[in-house]
């Protein structure tokens, strides 16, 4: 069974369309990344898995439930993008409040206190905590009750590069455990590493979705090809500018070359035979390559 099914999903308000015919699915155990430009409708989505929304047309199923079955509801962990708490109470009392709500266990508070890094401030009032520290904290919230689908929008808005790294650690276990999550996110270096599948959404059509290597295949994007210690550097990019593989300097001695398709090992065969080469790197286009590519798709910009 899916954790998430998503049929022909249309949604409206009034004579704007924000989704549009959303075919999507999401696997027990899978992290989905969620990515698109503002207005995209990744939160509409999002609101309509949690049951916030009802459909204007399709079928949303969640763990084989109608998203507003009260079983499903207590199954669920959600992070909004922009969180807010009573600044009045500790960042203690805000959780075990929450907890309360969900009718999770009183004791996973401070477990997940120190989880998402807020011991030291668990006394504290909200009020006093920094964006990253209400941001930790909605994350705790959101992980009350051990939930089986997690969805997060927007939850590295506010953490600095330590904090974000704890976070897809915490994602990474999470999924471990057999936990689903959806994560809606503008920040794409560093998401790649953890995610299972990418969704590309684009003034409420789907572009693509797939695995980054089946998008990589799909999306045809060159690889750079990066070598130092070329000694006859002038000759080689002369010669492969004039073959349309745009060759460009790096550094004092190297070379970046764009190479499409099987054109990469013939350009490595080249150089090895002619150079003594010091160093080669290869690199694959990259989730924000693939974004922009699919953007530019979608907004008839030629590839």
């Amino acid at each position: 069974m899916n954790a998430v099914e998503i049929q022909n999903l249309t949604q409206r308000y009034g004579a704007m369309t924000v989704l549009e015919r959303l075919n999507l699915t999401l696997g027990e155990g899978e992290v989905l990344g969620l990515f698109g430009h503002n207005g995209a409708g990744k939160t509409t989505t999002m609101k309509l898995i949690l049951g916030l929304l009802n459909a204007t047309e399709g079928q949303v199923r969640v763990l084989g439930r109608e998203p507003n079955d009260p079983q499903v509801r207590r199954t669920l962990g959600y992070l909004p993008e922009n969180v807010t708490f009573y600044g009045q109470l500790s960042g203690r009392e805000t959780l075990r409040h929450f907890a309360r709500l969900k009718d999770a266990a009183p004791g996973q508070t401070d477990q997940l206190l120190e989880q998402v890094g807020l011991s030291h401030a668990a006394d504290r009032r909200v009020r006093t905590y920094s964006k990253g520290m209400r941001q930790r904290l909605g994350l705790a919230q959101a992980l009350l009750g051990e939930p089986r689908l997690l969805l997060l929008d927007e939850p590295t808005v506010g953490l600095d590069p330590v904090a974000t790294e704890d976070l897809y650690s915490l994602i990474d276990g999470l999924r471990q455990q057999g936990c689903s999550v959806i994560l809606c996110s503008h920040v794409l270096p560093g998401v790649e590493r953890h995610i299972d599948r990418g969704a590309i959404l684009a003034g409420g059509r789907l572009q693509a979705v797939g695995t980054l290597t089946s998008l990589r295949h799909e999306a045809a994007l060159p690889e750079r090809i990066r070598v130092s210690g070329v000694v006859d550097r002038e000759s080689w990019m002369q010669r492969w500018n004039a073959a349309g593989h745009g060759a460009t300097p790096l550094g004092s001695d190297g070379i970046e070359v764009v190479a499409r398709g099987d054109q990469k090992l013939d350009l490595l065969r080249q150089l090895l035979a002619g150079e003594k080469l010091t160093d080669i790197e290869i690199h694959q286009p990259s989730l924000t390559d693939l974004y922009r590519h699919y953007m530019d798709k979608a907004n008839g910009v030629p590839a």
